[in-house]
């Protein structure tokens, strides 16, 4: 398909400078901008955009556009402003502190799918619009550099500088109205036949915008015990033999290296392009799109003739539901179930099946080769009786099963895109010249460069560094070991780990005032509308566990990006609570009949208080308490993050999920790798007294809310793992220290008190 990629721009033509943004006009991105009071250099960000909407006559358009980021200065032009100096904006104005950026996914326009991005005010609803991207990736990329804009406005604002009316009537808005000459109904951009809906926007920056969080390998140890069973058709599988022994489905998986990006590797799998997916998947080769759930979900119907899997000549076809994600990190989960569907009836002629629940993971490959690379991961589920006879060699049919066809796919992919190396250009990456102070880079450079080695934010349950390992053949129950092992390095590595790993005494030395009498907390005195639990399998419960089972930052983390098990947590949990309201509830804090309001919670010199706000029908609210039994040392990381600015906090609060008990495939749509949360969704902070509350909106971002609607439907039969710690991005910070954890058991919906 035709497309353009822009070149890395060139600096831009003087055409006035912002000095002082009170007494002077807003001026475009192209001609520069800077700020007095800031003394900062602005960093740039440019590239291909869709411009989405409505016109005045009610039509839905798609307009290819130039879009460009300088320091808080946004504007849009037709063409590129770099190949065509002297040219005007048609959209220009300044990102405020107020910019909600918002992923919506997946959306089909013209006949080619897009990925939108909805920018709005949280102030004024009126100014809002939405873009699009080829890819997620650079969804992403943009959605970084609309944020690094609103850090400068949030920046220049602690700076003194005021946001006064003339910038706010000047804000950047995609849906206001723009003067221009009325020359029709204007058409989509096209080259030769075909229209540029599949044009990659190749963003390119003079600032790094990272969206790689703890590296590009997995961080979190599965709570699987993978074996390597065969190789088929040069791909490795694999059997979980942990999870046969609880008598459920089998899993099992392929792994391959494919040459191409993760971004074409998803576009690829998603994609019903009969026509390519007939080249390397013998399966799922005809797709039909039955129905769009929101932009990460979609149900899709398929047909297939079974002759080259079974001897059985009947045709066959099926229905199953899609959600995918793509992490902070840039790599993709796709889940796909079995469904069914109302407007797919059974087909005459066509004998219905089910696809086995099935797992894409797509991660890139840190390779010192200018040709990119990922590692594709298929996990498929099946029943326990069909793979034993196969490995007893009392059926030979595997090789002709719906499974087989399944984990056949990573070999099919490999194939196609070693056979089309034009299908998988190296983009030029984000090009890097600082021109920022370190305080506004969202990520730092040594983390985009992390390396291809194991580590780990989250340990299954049973695994330690510490004590003597049993094993014990003869035992088929499920049965928590005393003590597991842990891939490392070698065994140098994990005694420095040991010993790199902070004490709990000299964790309150950083962070805590020393010379200040401890307060007992007994958390007997606090009761919150969960009960705590009185052994493992006490549903409906909590407790808190160690901070061991989570991998964190080391000491020598800048250098050689070494994680060690966290210890135990600096602060106490003492209560949760599970409520259910019609609304949103912010501000649990202050509310009357409030843990916090209480006369023993005023005594404790610090309370954190995380408020998870679960999207549902009803609304709830999961609320933690923890305290500290001393003052907060106000010099210290911890200090700086309670009395810091929301840029601070939602740059440093982390996130470490571990679900310990519960179906596969909600295990890996949750994951085990850290989360910066006020980068995934929305966070709000209430400072007050001897508290901080932490309202974390998951509703605010359609992944998160896809995810947690997923856990819900399982939330009865989980077992879920939580930490949270400050991030720790400079050597004197390290090494990190886990804040606080707690265990939720089976939590039930119904249990929740309404408020």
């Amino acid at each position: 398909m035709a497309a353009t990629t822009a070149q890395p721009p060139s600096p831009l033509p003087p055409a006035g400078e912002v000095i002082e943004v009170e007494n002077s006009e807003p001026g475009s991105p192209d001609a520069g901008s800077r700020s007095s009071g800031s003394g900062r250099s602005s960093s740039e960000y440019s590239g291909w955009v869709y411009h989405l909407g409505v016109n005045s006559i009610g039509h839905e358009y798609c307009h290819l556009r130039f879009l460009v980021i300088r320091g808080k200065c946004v504007a849009m032009y037709k063409r590129d402003p770099h190949d065509n100096p002297g040219l005007e904006p048609i959209r220009k104005g300044f990102v405020s502190h107020t910019l909600v950026v918002e992923e919506v996914g997946r959306k089909k326009v013209n006949h080619g799918d897009v990925y939108v991005l909805r920018l709005y005010s949280r102030l004024d609803q009126t100014k809002k619009g939405e873009i699009a991207c080829a890819t997620p990736g650079e969804a992403q990329k943009w959605t970084e550099a609309f944020e690094q804009a609103k850090q400068q406005a949030e920046y220049d604002l602690t700076r003194g500088a005021n946001w006064n009316r003339l910038q706010s009537e000047n804000e950047f808005n995609l849906d206001g109205h723009r003067p221009r000459v009325r020359r029709g109904l204007g058409k989509l951009v096209r080259i030769g036949k075909e229209m540029l809906l599949r044009q990659s926007s190749d963003l390119q920056s003079h600032e790094r915008v990272n969206t790689n969080f703890g590296g590009d390998t997995g961080d979190a140890l599965e709570a699987h015990e993978w074996r390597f069973v065969r190789t088929l058709n040069g791909i490795r599988i694999f059997e979980d033999i942990a999870n046969s022994k609880g008598g459920k489905g089998i899993l099992l998986k392929s792994i391959g290296v494919v040459g191409a990006n993760p971004d074409t590797v998803f576009e690829m799998v998603l994609s019903r392009d009969k026509h390519k997916r007939h080249e390397w998947d013998m399966l799922i080769s005809d797709l039909e799109l039955v129905e769009t759930i929101d932009g990460y979900c979609d149900v899709v119907y398929g047909t297939y003739e079974p002759k080259y899997l079974n001897w059985w000549k009947s045709k066959k076809d099926f229905v199953f539901s899609r959600q995918w994600f793509r992490g902070q990190d840039g790599a993709y989960n796709i889940l796909q179930s079995p469904a069914s569907h109302k407007q797919k009836p059974p087909r005459h002629g066509y004998e219905r099946t089910h696809i086995n629940p099935t797992t894409w993971e797509i991660k890139r490959l840190n390779t010192s080769e200018s040709t990119p690379k990922c590692i594709v991961t298929r996990m498929v589920e099946i029943s326990p009786c069909f793979w034993d006879r196969w490995r007893r060699r009392t059926s030979s049919n595997f090789e002709r099963s719906i499974p087989f066809a399944l984990l056949s796919q990573v070999a099919g992919l490999r194939e196609y895109f070693a056979a089309n190396p034009a299908i998988t250009p190296d983009l030029p990456s984000t090009v890097v010249k600082s021109k920022v102070s370190e305080s506004l880079i969202i990520q730092s450079e040594l983390e985009y460069s992390e390396p291809n080695d194991e580590f780990y934010d989250a340990l299954v349950r049973g695994e330690s560094f510490e004590g003597d390992s049993d094993d014990d053949d003869d035992d088929d129950d499920v049965t928590t070991p005393k003590a597991g092992k842990v891939k490392l390095k070698n065994v140098s590595w994990a005694i420095a780990g040991l010993a790199m790993k902070r004490t709990k005494a000299s964790l309150e030395r950083s962070e805590l005032v020393t010379n200040s009498i401890p307060i007992a907390i007994d958390s007997s005195h606090f009761h919150g509308t969960v009960r705590q639990a009185k052994s493992e399998d006490d549903p409906n419960s909590w407790s808190s566990p160690g901070g061991e089972k989570f991998m964190i930052r080391g000491k020598t983390y800048l250098t050689d990006y070494a994680k060690i098990a966290g210890g135990d947590p600096l602060l106490k949990l003492i209560a949760v609570d599970w409520f259910k309201v019609n609304e949103r509830f912010d501000s649990v804090a202050l509310h009357p009949k409030s843990l916090v309001q209480s006369e023993a919670a005023k005594k404790i010199p610090f309370i954190l208080v995380v408020n998870l706000q679960v999207p549902a029908k009803p609304n709830y609210n999961l609320v933690m308490y923890y305290a500290a039994e001393k003052p907060v040392n106000k010099d210290s990381l911890l200090g700086r993050f309670i009395d810091g600015t929301d840029a601070f906090r939602d740059a440093r609060f982390k996130l470490i999920p571990s679900i310990v008990e519960g179906y596969w495939m909600v295990k890996r749509a949750v994951g085990t790798r850290a989360c910066l949360l006020g980068k995934a969704v929305t966070c709000n902070y209430l400072r007050q007294d001897n508290f901080l509350e932490i309202d974390v909106d998951i509703g605010s971002s359609s992944v998160a809310r896809s995810i947690i609607g997923l856990v819900l439907g399982y939330v009865t039969s989980i077992v879920v793992d939580l930490a949270i710690l400050v991030e720790a991005k400079e050597e004197k910070e390290l090494p990190e220290y886990i804040l606080g954890t707690v265990r939720l058991n089976r939590v039930n919906p119904e249990g929740a008190v309404a408020i």
